[in-house]
Formats: structure tokens, sequence, C-alpha cells
């Protein structure tokens, strides 16, 4: 199982009734229903990432599609039978595509019915020698119908790939090259020659986006200082169209076009500033009344276009990146950065209902350095916690692929354009998931005024989320903290610090008089330990929780959780340990090491001693439960990365035996995890998987989910047979798509017992509710109405 792939990476469409949201997820175009927010199916065929999806417009019954991807291909797909019915390979990356044909008036869509031409921005081809061209990318035509690979004409070279932006009405293509908007006007019927009508229009800094108006000549931009610029009647002079009532006079007095520079072919030019950084969003209502922008602020502006005069949709949590109009003119739609798709409601401009993806990572890893998990598992119910952006952890589904709910940390107004101040740098779970752990740090200013606080969290058996118990600052003076760890059977949690401290926490719940039921929890300090001063940078429970493991700088101390006392000292590492675990319930433990000369080491407990070793750089490792498996996320030397696919390598071990079991090269694992879950047949599609399955989630946070004892290395399927949201929305077609399904009838007696029809069991409730159409035959509807008014009895023949 594959997931937590990006809802963002290029827009969303909507089908032509409303009801279904086409997204761009990796290598798939996932399908969510507008009225639930719940993925309904997807389109699986492409083996990279997707670059856009263009919905063919028509009637409400028609769902068909275009889409592009970075494996170079274009497919046409029927959506609604998740069928793929024509692939053209164009040997190249796509970056992004348009057809103009779709957004064309019928009365030109008549005039030329039999070919469907695309413009595609894809890579170009490297020299002879592999060494890439300095104009990377290429604007390019596309005959979709006769499948010819492109045109022999190029538009225009960039060094970069570029967005292709095409005008609501079909007439007009765009993009933007620093500070340069580039404007094609597309011929009426379309041929395989190239496009020759050109203008350009010029500005003073970086354009960041545009947009078409929908009926009018006017084109929209956004630069990188957050400023909009309104051109009206552009192409006046070079776009000569018979019938236009912009073609008038050419116009060269540079006062006679207020706001235009470089005598650019447009009549005027107005500049609105209200965003305080780039302008990421950019669009024009279905009407051109409005002009909707956006950044990363977080905020929609809605401008209207004739006054100037805004409206705001505050507080979205994250940048923009797409507003999307749907055929319903209700609702629409908005992308943001952190991977969510919200639905809009047009009159009132509120959100109705989201698309959740897996939150990104933090973009302040690099400003905190003490940001040491980057994620947390609760392996029994397959849920993974991160931090998010806005002081929060997200709870994501592995096996559902969306996110549950979030938990606020820190109770703090969160400003995407604002400086990072505050970091959420540790979250950890307990074993069975009803405990949480998370540490936030307040940055210093200037060297002054920095925080530590350290929050337990219990979560409530009635809501299933997590409520803050307890709160403590600075729970080892000024200094961070390393690491967190809960015991595996009681309330208790053990936090290390560089300080050269380590305290053991425990949980009393405060109960009521009268019933003496628990009302609150709280934690406090049990004990303190420290060894010859050395930073404490790991600590782990043994399985059991009878031993308590802590890295004290480069050695192992061994501590009675209970007494507090020191039991022994375990050997010594090369360099500062990171990380401790112990693996399952065997006699072994692991420790990381990291720095100049990292290290892997297993250790013995029986004999106090190291079992074996390897020099390996370490990302992450993850034991399992039961079992002495073990597996690790590691980095490849250089010298080896020709030989596999990727920059990382999962090799799962027997703590027992220094040979590899098994390995899979994986790609992205700078801030990468792996993990042990528990396995859950019903939440699989093939319902035969093991009872433990590892988890990896790259450093982009998509991740999959396989079965390590595989010696097939079977790969699972990527969507369940279950992941739908009821009957009016998993796509159901034919007779079901119309009448819906049959009720089921079992006409089995057991004939050997006596069964009484008892009140939780009248089936004569719901035999004769639904449209007569819809109801079995008349014979078996009277045989199970009689039956059920009957008791039976068994007759015994002597």
């Amino acid at each position: 199982m594959r997931g937590g792939q990006s809802y963002v990476s290029c827009p969303p469409s909507f089908s032509n009734d409303a009801n279904r949201l086409l997204v761009g997820c990796g290598s798939s175009v996932a399908i969510f229903s507008t009225a639930t927010a719940l993925q309904v199916s997807s389109l699986e065929g492409h083996t990279d990432t997707v670059t856009s999806v263009a919905v063919v417009p028509g009637s409400k019954i028609l769902s068909f599609c275009w889409t592009s991807s970075l494996d170079g291909t274009v497919r046409y797909w029927n959506f609604s039978l998740l069928e793929c019915i024509k692939t053209i390979d164009l040997h190249l990356p796509i970056f992004s595509m348009v057809i103009p044909s779709l957004l064309s008036s019928p009365e030109q869509k008549s005039g030329n019915q039999q070919n469907i031409y695309a413009y595609v921005c894809m890579q170009t081809e490297n020299d002879k020698d592999n060494k890439p061209k300095l104009c990377s990318a290429q604007i390019r035509k596309c005959n979709l119908t006769s499948f010819q690979r492109l045109s022999k004409f190029v538009l225009k070279e960039t060094k970069r790939p570029q967005h292709l932006t095409i005008s609501p009405c079909g007439k007009f293509l765009g993009i933007k090259d620093k500070r340069k908007l580039h404007i094609w006007k597309l011929p009426k019927v379309e041929s395989d020659s190239a496009v020759s009508e050109k203008i350009t229009l010029h500005h003073t800094k970086t354009f960041a986006v545009l947009a078409f108006h929908p009926t009018e000549r006017i084109v929209a931009a956004g630069d990188s200082t957050g400023r909009l610029l309104i051109y009206r009647g552009f192409g006046a002079q070079n776009f000569h169209d018979r019938g236009d009532l912009l073609n008038r006079t050419s116009l060269t007095d540079d006062e006679s076009k207020p706001g235009v520079r470089h005598n650019d072919d447009a009549e005027s030019c107005s500049t609105w500033h209200w965003h305080s950084a780039g302008v990421n969003l950019l669009s024009f209502s279905s009407d051109g009344v409005y002009l909707y922008s956006g950044g990363k602020e977080g905020v929609l502006v809605l401008w209207q276009l004739d006054t100037g005069k805004k409206k705001f949709l505050p507080r979205i949590g994250s940048p923009l990146r797409y507003f999307i109009d749907s055929p319903d003119p209700s609702f629409s739609s908005i992308s943001c950065a952190d991977n969510q798709i919200h639905i809009l409601k047009t009159s009132s401009m509120e959100v109705m209902r989201s698309i959740s993806g897996i939150k990104p990572p933090l973009s302040s890893q690099e400003i905190c350095e003490s940001i040491s998990s980057p994620a947390a598992f609760d392996r029994t119910s397959g849920l993974v916690a991160v931090q998010t952006e806005d002081y929060g952890i997200q709870f994501y589904s592995l096996f559902g692929n969306r996110g549950l709910y979030e938990v606020q940390v820190c109770e703090r107004n969160y400003q995407p354009v604002d400086e990072v101040t505050v970091v959420v740098t540790m979250v950890e779970l307990s074993i069975d998931g009803s405990m949480m752990g998370t540490v936030e740090v307040k940055l210093p200013e200037e060297g002054i005024g920095g925080l530590i606080c350290l929050k337990f969290w219990d979560l409530y058996s009635d809501t299933k989320r997590f409520s803050m118990s307890t709160l403590i600052y600075e729970p080892h003076r000024d200094a961070h903290i390393s690491a967190i760890v809960f015991h595996p059977t009681r309330h208790m949690a053990v936090s290390t610090s560089y300080g050269g401290d380590f305290k053991i926490w425990v949980c009393r719940e405060e109960t009521q008089n009268k019933d003496q039921t628990p009302q609150n929890f709280s934690w406090m300090c049990h004990a303190v330990g420290s060894y010859k001063n050395k930073a404490m940078s790991a600590a782990a429970f043994s399985a059991d929780g009878s031993v308590l493991a802590v890295a004290a700088d480069t050695v192992i101390t061994l501590w009675d959780p209970d007494k507090n006392e020191l039991i022994a000292v375990v050997g010594e590492t090369p360099s500062p340990i990171g990380r401790l675990s112990f693996v399952g319930k065997s006699e072994y433990l692991l420790s990381v090491s990291n720095g100049l000369t990292p290290q892997l080491s297993v250790w013995s407990m029986s004999k106090l001693a190291a079992s074996w070793s390897y020099g390996l750089q370490i990302e992450a490792v993850s034991c399992a439960l039961d079992l002495s498996y073990f597996a690790i996320l590691a980095f490849l030397p250089k010298s080896n990365e020709s030989l596999f696919k990727g920059d990382g390598i999962i090799l799962l071990f027997n703590a027992t035996d220094p040979t590899p079991v098994a390995s899979w090269s994986v790609t992205k694992a700078k801030g990468g995890s792996v993990a042990f879950l528990k396995g859950n047949p019903s939440q699989l599609a093939d319902g035969k998987s093991s009872e433990t399955l590892l988890a990896y989630l790259n450093g982009d946070r998509e991740y999959v989910l396989f079965d390590p004892y595989d010696k097939e290395a079977r790969e699972l399927n990527m969507t369940k047979n279950d992941d739908f949201v009821g009957l009016e929305e998993n796509g159901q077609f034919g007779y079901t798509s119309i009448y819906g399904e049959l009720p089921k009838f079992d006409l089995k007696r057991n004939k050997t017992s006596s069964v009484y029809s008892a009140a939780s069991n009248r089936p004569w409730e719901t035999i004769f509710s639904g449209s007569s159409h819809m109801l079995p035959p008349l014979s078996k509807l009277c045989c199970e109405f009689l039956e059920s008014l009957l008791e039976k009895k068994t007759s015994i023949i002597e």
C-alpha cells in the first residue's frame, strides 16, 4: 500500500456534474466526492508524477479526461469506468499541458472535429554527450488524435519548465518567464503548423502567476513582491481579428497607455497591492466580475474588477496554490500548500469540507537542530503522528490514506508570513497509543528568551482524541530534551536531556469521592538520575519494563526504573549514541551512533558486551514488538550509489545474525522513518497480509506498507476494496447507478433448532420499503413476510 502523496502538485479538475473532484496524487489520479470529501476511486496507470488533469466538457453523463505525467505519456480516461482508453508516449517528461479544444465554443469545435491538439511544456533531450542544454524546457504542439509525437515547430524554449495558462475561451496561451509575460493567440482552426502571433508584456519584478479574463482581453499577473498587474486590451495592435471590438488604431504614445512599459501591446495597466509576499494564486470568477488572489499569508482576497474593492477569507492557515471554479456555481475549490483542498461555498466564502492529505515536512527543520523525531507511529491502529507548521500534531491513517484529526500543541496564532519563533521538536507515542509526549521550543531572540516545554497527553476513550493533562516548563533547566520514552505496560515515562540528567515521570489519577471515576490525569517527577554529568542522549525500556537503558554520551547505563538504581554500564562506542532500542522480547539491545564514526551496534544483555556491529550512517530504526527482528534505514555510501536506484537502503536483521535477512533500496531517505505495524487483513485489499507490516515514510512524508517477511517481495494492492464512501458516492454504473442495489435476503433456515423472530429481528419493517421497481418478486416477499410472523417449532419423530 502506498500513500501520502501530494494533492497539490497540479491544479485539480471538477467533473461535469460537479459531484467529483479529480486530483493529481503522485503517479495516480485520486477521485474525491465533493459531497463527503472522501476518496471514491483512483486512476492507476502512470508511472511518475501526474502534472495535469483536464476533464472533457459536455453533458453530466460524460466522464472523460486527459492527463499528463512526468513519465512522458498523455492518457485519455473514462474515469467513471476507471478505464484508460488511449495512451500517447512523448518520451520526454511533461511538466504542463493544456488542450484548447476543450474550452472552445461549439461553433469552433464543429469546424475541426478530426484532430485534438495539446500544448505541452516538456524537458528537452540532452546532447549526444548527455550534457544538459542551456534551455532545459520547450513548449511544443502535439496532435492527440493522430498520435503524432510533436510538431516540428517549437513555440518557446526556457531555462526552466513553466506552467502553461490558457484563457477560459481557449483563444490565448500564456507563460511567465522571469520579468516577462509571453502570450500567444491560438488559431481558430487547429493544424500542425506553429502559432505565429505572439506578444510580450514587461515588468520590473519577477512574475509568479497569471490568469486570463473569461470574456474580455484582460490578463492579470502577480509578481514576487505581492503586486497585481491588470493589463486591459492586450494584443490590440498585433492580434488582428475581424469583429473584435478591441482592434483599434495602434497606440504608440506612452501617455495614452497608462501603466504600460516598453510600449507593450496593451491599452492600460493597473497595479493593485495588498499581499505582503509573492502571489501564488490568481483566478477570475466564471462571470469575470471578480478576481481571486492568494499567497503566502493564507488569505483569499476577492477583488471587484471594476472598482478594486476587496473582500477576504482569512485564517486559512497555509499558503494558497490553486483556485478552481466548479460547474455548479454554488461552490468551488482552493488548494493549499499544506496538502489540503477546501471546498468553498461561493456565496458566503466559507469552507464547507476539506480533503486532508498528510502535512508536508517542517520548513523550520534547519532552523532548530533539536528536531529529533520526524514522526511517531501508533503500531496497533496504523496511525502516524507528524508535526505541522501551525504548531500542531496531525494524526494520519496509513491504512486509510487520509488525515483523521489534529492536536494543537501550542495555543498560538499561526501566520505563514511570520518568522518561525516556536517549533514542536518532538512527538512520541506509547506502545498502545494511549499516551503522547510532545516537546515545544520557543527559539531565543538574539540569544535571549528561549523556553522549552514538555507536555503529556492522554487519549480519552469517548472522543478518541488526545487532551493535554500536564504542562512542564523547563523540565531539564535550560537544556534541550533529547528523547522521550514510555513504559510498555505502566503509566511511566522517561525524558533525557543533553544537560546531563534524565527524569522518570509517573502518571497519577485524580478521582472524585462519590463514584471514584477518573476525573483527571497528572504527571509528576518520580526520580532523577545522571552518570558522571555526561549528556543523556537516548533511552529505552525493556519489553517487560524492568530495565531502563540510558545512553550517557558513548556508554550505555542500565537502571532499575522503580528504585532508580544503576545496575550496570555496558561498553563504549566511537561516537555519541543517538538511539537505543530493545529488540522485541530478546536479550539484545540496539544502539545507533552518528557523527564522524557512525556505528550500529547490537549488545547482548546476558553477556553485557557487544555482539556485532556495522559502520553505517543510520537515519531511523524500528524493532518488532514480539520477534527478534529489527529494521534500519541507512544512507548509501557515495561509492555504492550507482548500484542502487535510491539514496538509502532498508535492511532487515535478526538480532542473532549480522547477515541481513532482506534489503530494499529507497529514495528520499533524509528525514525518513521506518516502523513495524500490526497487520490488519480486513484493512487490505487482498486480506492475506502477515501479522506484521513494515512502514517506510520518506523525507517528503510519502509512505509504503509492505510485508517484510515475504520472500517473493510481493507488493500490496494500492487501493482497498472497502475504501469507498457508500452507495451514492462510490461511482456505480448501469442499473445500480440509477436504481441502486437490490436488497439481499437470506432464505436459508436452520432446520435443527427452534428459532423465534424477536423484536430486534423484524424483517417485515424493511422488506416492503423502497420503490416498487427495486423490490424482489411478490412470491419472495410473501414467503418472507409470512415466515417472519410464525413461530417455528422442531418436530421430533420417534
